[in-house]
Parts: structure tokens; C-alpha cells; sequence
């Protein structure tokens, strides 16, 4: 396995990101995997090189390089405290749906710009915060991006006007959203309305509904779920190896 600490150029900075991928001379499909709110750690290091072990070349950015290189918290955060939250507060502000497209563009083009990289479409994974950044990288990139996979995504469907799921018409991905039954950020009537837009929208989609706590996909906190996090895990590497792997044989 090749673990590599990358810089990527974007219209807005530089961002920070892990590359791992197998020491194989086959171009492999390439994956971006987007962290949740509290940013690249080792959870996500190992979970990149996980993927990676099974055929693919992960991408791991840190999402909040605007403010800070990682790790992002300079303290153990948690967000039963004010401090947490401020903290939190101060990572998201720049990540507009504007600066989210142009970072889509620039981690979508470093991949492809790779030898070692298929030239077959991509896939992106979300996480908490991170699940409509997700549907923002799909909808900036339709040309690349045929499989998306969102686990406990917050906000998918808001009643604002830059609410996640009005880029949905501009996505040509394969959709995949896990929620979990116990989640303050995407509450049943969030997902209803989500639910009534995907099936507006007519593609492909599948939405599960996991009996699981906010955040029961990354080891390490207290909401950690082993046996639906394996369950998740399964599920995400079936929809990559299904459009990704599939795609690329083909070729």
C-alpha cells in the first residue's frame, strides 16, 4: 500500500489530503472520501486505506484548509461543549455551495491528472457534515462522478434557498443515502422532504434507514456502532465495486 501526504491546488488555497492506494501499476478507480465535522484523523486514515486495500485509489482532502491545515481542532472536541461548537462554526463558514463546486473541480482534476488513476468515472463518500458536500461534488462533476454514498448526512434538505438537494438535477450518480433513526441534523421530516426530491428527481437512489445514533459510522465515538458500521461498510463497497469497478472492465 502507497500512503502519500499531498498538497492540492484549488481557486482558494491549498488544500491538505492523504492519498493511499495499492502498489499496483493498473490505473484504478479513483474515490474522494470527505470527513466529517471534525476533520481528517486517524479514524479516516485507516477507513481510506480500507477502501484502498480493495481496489481503488482514496483521496482523503482535508475539507476545511480555508481556516486550517489538519488536524483542525487543536483541542478534543466535543459538541456538547460551546467551545466545540464555535469551533465548528468558524471551519464551515467559507464552505459555501459555491466553494464546495470549485473544490470538487480541483480534487475531481488532481485525481484524473494521476497515471496510476483509470480513466473511468469516480466515485465520492460523505460523512455527516460532509453528506452534502458530497451531493455538491456530483452535481460540480456529472462527467466523473457516478457513485455517491452518504452515511448520517446532516442538512440534505432544508427549506433555504441553497438547501443540498436543489443541485440534485444536475447529478447523474448512482445514490446511496444511509441515515440514522436517531438524528438531530436530518430529522424523519427532513428525510421525508429528501425522500419526495429524490424521487422527483428519477435516477438512481436508495435510501436505508440504519437503527444507529448520528455518527455511527467512524470508530472512535461515543455513537460508534460496530456491527451497522460494518453493515455500512459492506453496503459502500458493493455500490463501488457494482458502478466503479464494473465500469473499468469494461473499458
Amino acid at each position: 500500500m502507497i500512503e502519500q501526504n499531498r498538497e492540492i491546488a484549488t481557486r482558494d488555497g491549498v488544500s491538505d489530503a492523504l492519498l493511499v492506494r495499492p502498489d499496483s501499476g493498473e490505473p484504478l478507480p479513483a474515490v474522494i472520501n470527505l470527513t466529517d465535522g471534525l476533520g481528517f484523523r486517524p479514524a479516516f486514515a485507516e477507513q481510506s486505506k480500507r477502501i484502498a486495500e480493495r481496489g481503488y485509489v482514496v483521496l482523503t482532502p482535508n475539507i476545511f484548509y480555508r481556516v486550517s491545515k489538519s488536524p483542525v481542532f487543536p483541542f478534543d472536541p466535543d459538541f456538547a461543549s460551546e467551545h466545540t461548537r464555535e469551533r465548528f462554526g468558524e471551519l464551515k463558514a467559507p464552505l459555501t455551495p459555491d466553494a464546495m463546486a470549485r473544490d470538487a473541480s480541483a480534487y475531481v482534476d488532481f485525481l484524473a491528472s494521476h497515471p496510476f488513476v483509470g480513466s473511468g468515472p469516480m466515485g465520492v463518500i460523505g460523512f455527516c457534515f460532509a453528506g452534502k458536500f458530497a451531493l455538491a461534488v456530483a452535481a460540480a462533476r456529472p462527467d466523473r462522478i457516478a457513485a455517491l454514498t452518504s452515511f448520517h448526512g446532516g442538512g440534505l434538505f432544508t427549506d433555504t434557498h441553497d438547501s443540498p438537494h436543489l443541485v440534485l438535477p444536475r447529478v447523474k450518480a448512482r445514490l446511496y443515502f444511509g441515515h440514522a433513526s436517531n438524528d438531530a441534523s436530518m430529522p424523519t421530516e427532513a428525510i421525508e422532504k429528501f425522500e419526495w426530491a429524490l424521487r422527483s428527481w428519477g435516477g438512481d437512489y436508495q435510501s436505508v434507514m440504519y437503527d444507529a445514533k448520528h455518527g455511527w459510522m467512524i470508530p472512535g465515538g461515543r455513537v460508534y456502532d460496530p456491527e451497522n458500521a460494518e453493515r455500512g461498510f459492506e453496503r459502500l463497497m458493493g455500490i463501488l465495486d457494482d458502478t466503479l469497478q464494473s465500469a473499468e472492465a469494461r473499458r
